[in-house]
């Protein structure tokens, strides 16, 4: 008996997976799929400047980006889990791996989505990013010291940075999300800290939702209003079928 598919996201930031993967964690949950997001840390330092603007203390920005993250996780049909880590920088370490080892033998993930490995706007994307491919490696060998069965080999998916240009992101993989950007949107919105990307990752899903069209061909008749998600994938896909 197979387990039901489980979507992991490692997200560097509190509001990270929402921008970049929101449609992909909605649809998951639209499917009765299990979605779960990781987050190493809230974002606070790096990308809460409003709160810091208005003389928030750093334990009630982590507070407000917590409850902000956890309102759009919901919105999404995703479970939620904070490292605390720490960002600006957020440092790699051999127990931050270890703990997400422990979340691969948990759920035992059929795809995980997580940032790329370049950007030389914020190294902490990056540096996540490292540490979810890390751990995935880990996951699997069956003499690594942690609790459940060896991981498989889940498809890794690497969703799109905010400047794709300076970062070597190439739209491999267009995803519709047209059915559930209403959710996307919504949990958006919770996150009040950074309300300037509202609308640059609405126009973005309208964008790619053109290239989704141009590329899947007239004959599908996908809606002008088509919305989408871009992703790239480090390792190679397997499959008996070319389509």
């Amino acid at each position: 008996m197979t387990s039901a598919p489980t979507l992991l996201v490692v997200s560097a930031h509190a509001g990270d997976f929402v921008w970049r993967a929101g449609g992909a964690i909605a649809l998951a949950g639209l499917r009765g799929e299990r979605a779960k997001v990781v987050c190493l840390s809230f974002g606070e330092r790096g990308e809460s400047a409003r709160a810091w603007r208005a003389g928030r203390t750093l334990d009630e920005i982590k507070a407000m980006r917590r409850e902000e993250a956890e309102s759009a996780a919901a919105t999404l049909g995703a479970e939620i889990e904070f490292m605390d880590a720490g960002d600006y920088p957020l440092v790699e370490s051999s127990a931050l791996v270890d703990r997400l080892v422990r979340v691969y033998r948990e759920i035992q993930p059929t795809v995980v989505l997580t940032h790329p490995l370049a950007d030389p706007y914020n190294g902490d994307h990056p540096a996540a990013a490292r540490m979810a491919l890390q751990a995935r490696v880990l996951a699997q060998a069956a003499g690594y010291d942690a609790p459940g069965e060896p991981l498989g080999a889940p498809p890794v998916f690497f969703f799109e940075p905010h400047q794709p240009e300076q970062c070597d992101f190439k739209p491999e993989v267009l995803l519709d999300i047209t059915e559930v950007f209403g959710a996307k949107r919504a949990a958006m919105e919770c996150l009040r800290a950074q309300q300037h990307m509202w609308d640059y990752y609405t126009d973005l899903a309208k964008r790619r939702g053109v290239q989704l069209r141009r590329n899947a061909g007239p004959n599908l008749g996908l809606p002008h209003d088509t919305m989408a998600e871009a992703y790239m994938r480090p390792y190679p896909q397997v499959t008996d079928v070319l389509a």
